[in-house]
């Protein structure tokens, strides 16, 4: 077709437009369809390019013509059009002209059958119909050698092709119908079964008991016991089949199965139905009487606690008896009872929160455990005479009885409404949580279904939901007080091998959201680490995790992220933070380096600078006296600068963790020759803390973890500590002023004792000064307070002396590398007040902080009084402290 003669198919709707006076959406659009759909369904008629974007008219409809009346009626298309007449190939043409509609047949997928001619139009009209199509035979008559071959002319491969689907098909047909009459039946052995408390409980484990058997239910009784003989492959005596149901007390029986020809569907056998297999009279020796009248009921009898028995708060003591159905409550009275003693069963009040019990008088004693409606689970009360003494009886009705008995409250989180409803739940120490939660559902008038989707998770004083409680714990195993609060919640409580975590992400754990995860034990840590990932959508793999430590801060890293976690001892409720940053390869360190750089002075009387050994400092501050005199040296606080990283294997030692240290950007301001010229410290609570000698000991041997952070410090001349030596940085005080000279480092050795008496002496002969003219004391910084190291001694014994010399090492001195020692010379004056106007603003401080923490704490506790009764109230924590313990050193 020439492209002059194509339109565009989206202006064909504007050209109609033009030709009718009315486009096609308005028009047709509801009957045919969007247009480009139109064409292409009647490619007969219209033919499109071949990127479908052009249209126009074969040729042998190019004769048709548009009229333009303003109805739309000179539309002479063959499909939109009633009336155009079609040529004699058209079906319905032939369709109509014929006469005999006998030889008309229906084709409706697998159904044929003939239909009328007349019948044609109304069967395939209206939306029931998609589309119709006509089929002519080519030959009305077939050859005598067709007559009932049907597989006349056809292709052999045609057959094989409908053979095989046939086959195909009738084996699905019959493994369908084997499965829809298959039936799963559990086999209890009788010869594993003993009876006792009125029920059958198996002797040994369920494996061996029971056995799980498959058998079409189209089969026979008989056929059911011969498959039985197989499995069991020996059996002594007659087989007796009966029907058996497990209940509280334990497995019972009912009915026995007669008639080896009826079908297992017709005995009323169904899936998942218990058999129990015997010999039709004794288990065990014992004889069992089958039947409904015979049925055990399980009772929980209570007792009130007598002298010295129960635990702290408990009021009875909870027991389980077994009694048939059928048994009268006399004998209940004999078992149970001592003469003169009284039963009291319970029944529901009109009040769900409150148990009414009433006393079973006795012209009730003849009736039947069923009749008088005791259950499973029902409870009894027994009282003996003393007991009756102790409470009112007369009146033969206990009303709020329940006040007395132990209960635990059951806060519903699983409903949608702005306040939660909260139930009491009657309970023991004996209790199982399953049936806490089973109860609660029913007294919150919930659905089934959560009793299979939900769990009881504790409330603790904060108002925190803990990690669900295992439904198979008792009260007492899951460690529950009488009276506690537990929430009903969504989601199902963790197996014996899952672990109900919680995890925050950053390091803002106070104000960060905790969220929840379960996790099986055996998963690895970072299995853990993705899921954790993918809860909180965080992108990337550029996370590690950590332990939680006892100050609720970030603490221990979880290395090993191919370790499963029960390797690694994460328990249920641990909570695991998600840090940033990837961990360093196995064997290999991550160190946080930061230099440290004592503030100290310059400038003031030379002879003082030799005096006191005063080592130049790289950031001294220059800070003028009060009086306005000449500049003098003021001790400053420590300056800490961090270097960056350092990622070193642990097995390398300390001066290759310095000479990377040395490679560190930050290093490059500093003029250091070697390592010798650096001294490495543990950074705790931004100060230092454990001094790191031999430059030739594996840092593995340092015992670093995974939060340790170094400090280095450089030095003017090389340093080589020995085990038994101690640095401390020793001050004198300036005269007449509240004030000390700059630090100066001071080596001491021990290895002859570290008593108060070596160090006076160690320290007068630093400063060359008589051992009787100077006082030392040890600074506190972190309490801004100063401890006298005392001087005085007793004349008594060489060995009680040499018993009475304690270490400074020990309490309450605890002396350790670093510390400050002030040093007075009392040949220049005469106070022995160490402290200095700094302590005096640091103490101030200190206080302000402790009465507004104490203002704080006192508003939240007054806030926290309004809340209202239906709520939790919170109790907030107290501040938590650092716990510093001192250990002695061993070398």
């Amino acid at each position: 077709m020439e492209e002059s003669k194509q339109i565009p198919v989206d202006q064909l709707g504007q050209k109609l437009l033009e030709k009718i006076g009315m486009s096609w959406n308005k028009k047709y659009r509801k009957q045919y369809g969007p247009i480009r759909k139109y064409l292409q369904s009647h490619s007969q008629i219209f033919l499109l390019s071949p990127d479908e974007n052009k249209v126009s008219l074969k040729e042998m409809y190019h004769k048709l013509q548009f009229g333009s009346d303003s109805q739309g009626r000179g539309l002479q298309s063959p499909s939109l059009n009633n009336d155009v007449q079609w040529t004699s190939e058209n079906p319905c043409t032939v369709l109509k002209n014929n006469p005999s509609g006998s030889h008309w047949f229906d084709l409706n997928d697998s159904k044929v059958q003939p239909i009328k001619e007349k019948d044609i139009e109304k069967q395939f009209q209206g939306k029931e119909s998609a589309y119709m199509l006509f089929y002519r035979k080519s030959q009305l008559k077939r050859p005598s050698e067709a007559q009932a071959n049907p597989r006349y002319r056809v292709p052999d491969h045609l057959f094989n092709e409908m053979d095989a689907a046939n086959t195909e098909l009738q084996k699905r047909r019959v493994d369908c119908d084997s499965a829809d009459s298959n039936i799963d039946l559990h086999l209890h052995l009788g010869s594993h079964y003993k009876l006792y408390n009125g029920a059958l409980h198996p002797s040994l484990s369920r494996k061996e008991s029971v056995l799980d058997l498959t058998i079409d239910k189209r089969k026979t009784l008989g056929d059911l016991q011969q498959s039985i003989f197989q499995l069991l492959e020996f059996w002594e005596g007659d087989m007796i089949l009966s029907i058996a149901k497990p209940l509280p007390a334990g497995l019972h029986l009912y009915q026995t199965l007669n008639g080896d020809e009826m079908t297992l569907g017709g005995i009323g056998l169904c899936d998942g139905a218990d058999v129990f297999v015997w010999n039709g009279k004794e288990v065990g020796g014992t004889e069992v009487l089958p039947g409904l009248d015979h049925e055990p009921v399980l009772l929980n009898v209570l007792r009130l606690v007598g002298y010295n028995e129960g635990g702290k708060g408990q009021h009875f003591i909870e027991s389980q008896h077994v009694f048939p159905c059928s048994a009268e409550l006399s004998t209940l009275w004999k078992v149970l009872a001592s003469p003169g003693g009284i039963i009291l069963k319970n029944s529901s009040g009109s009040d769900k929160e409150f148990e009414n019990w009433k006393v079973i008088p006795e012209e009730d004693m003849k009736k039947t455990v069923r009749s008088v409606g005791l259950t499973d689970g029902s409870s009894v009360l027994v009282l003996d005479s003393h007991d009756q003494s102790l409470m009112n009886v007369a009146s033969g009705n206990l009303t709020a009885f329940m006040q007395d008995i132990s209960w635990l409250q059951v806060k519903n989180f699983c409903g949608l409404e702005a306040e939660e409803k909260q139930v009491k739940i009657t309970a023991t120490v004996e209790t199982v949580m399953s049936d806490i939660k089973i109860k609660a559902i029913q007294e919150l008038q919930l659905g089934e279904e959560l009793v299979d989707d939900s769990c009881l998770r504790p409330i603790n004083s904060n108002g925190k939901l803990l990690s669900p409680v295992p439904e198979d714990y008792t009260v007492k195993e899951a460690e529950l007080k009488m009276g506690s609060l537990l929430g009903l919640c969504h989601g199902k409580a963790p197996t014996s091998t899952q672990l109900f975590l919680y995890f925050v992400v950053g390091s803002d754990l106070q104000g960060g959201t905790e969220m929840e995860i379960v996790m099986e034990e055996t998963a690895s840590v970072r299995e853990c680490l993705n899921l954790m990932l993918e809860k909180s959508e965080l992108p990337g793999d550029n996370w590690h995790l950590r332990r939680i430590d006892w100050c609720y801060e970030a603490g221990e890293t979880l290395s090993e992220e191919g370790a499963t976690l029960k390797e690694l001892n994460v328990c249920n409720g641990d909570t695991l933070v998600i840090t940033e940053g990837k961990l360093p390869p196995k064997g290999f360190l991550k160190v946080p380096i930061w230099w440290y750089r004592p503030l100290t002075h310059s400038g003031h009387q030379e002879s003082m600078v030799d005096q006191v050994s005063c080592v130049t400092c790289m950031m001294g501050t220059l800070r003028v006296s009060p009086a306005g005199d000449s500049p003098t040296y003021v001790q400053s606080d420590i300056g800490l600068c961090y270097g960056g990283d350092v990622e070193i294997s642990g097995e390398a030692f300390l001066e290759d963790l310095k000479i990377q240290a040395m490679t560190l950007p930050s290093f490059q301001e500093l003029s250091v020759p070697s390592p010798e010229f650096l001294r490495a410290w543990t950074l705790e609570s931004k100060r230092p803390g454990k001094l790191l000698r031999n430059n030739q000991q594996p840092l593995n041997e340092y015992k670093l973890g995974g939060r340790t952070e170094l400090c280095i410090e450089p030095l003017q001349k090389e340093e080589n500590l020995g085990p038994s030596d101690l640095l401390l940085r020793v001050q004198m005080g300036i005269p007449r002023e509240r004030d000390y000279y700059c630090s100066v480092d001071l080596v001491w050795d021990i290895a002859k004792g570290c008593t108060a008496w070596a160090l006076r002496q160690r320290v007068a002969a630093h400063y060359s000064l008589p051992v009787e003219k100077i006082e030392i004391a040890k600074y506190f910084p972190e309490k801004f307070e100063w401890m006298t190291i005392s001087s005085w001694t007793q004349q008594i014994s060489k060995r009680k002396r040499k018993k009475k010399q304690e270490s400074l090492q020990s309490a309450p001195y605890h002396l350790k590398d670093g510390d400050i020692i002030g040093v007075k010379n009392l040949l220049l004056e005469d106070g022995k007040d160490f402290s200095t106007v700094r302590d005096d603003i640091g103490k101030k401080t200190q206080r302000q902080l402790a009465i507004e923490k104490k203002k704080s704490r006192e508003a939240e506790r007054l806030q926290s009084d309004v809340l209202s009764e239906g709520k939790v109230a919170t109790k907030h924590r107290k501040p938590e402290v650092a716990l510093s313990i001192n250990v002695g050193i061993f070398r």
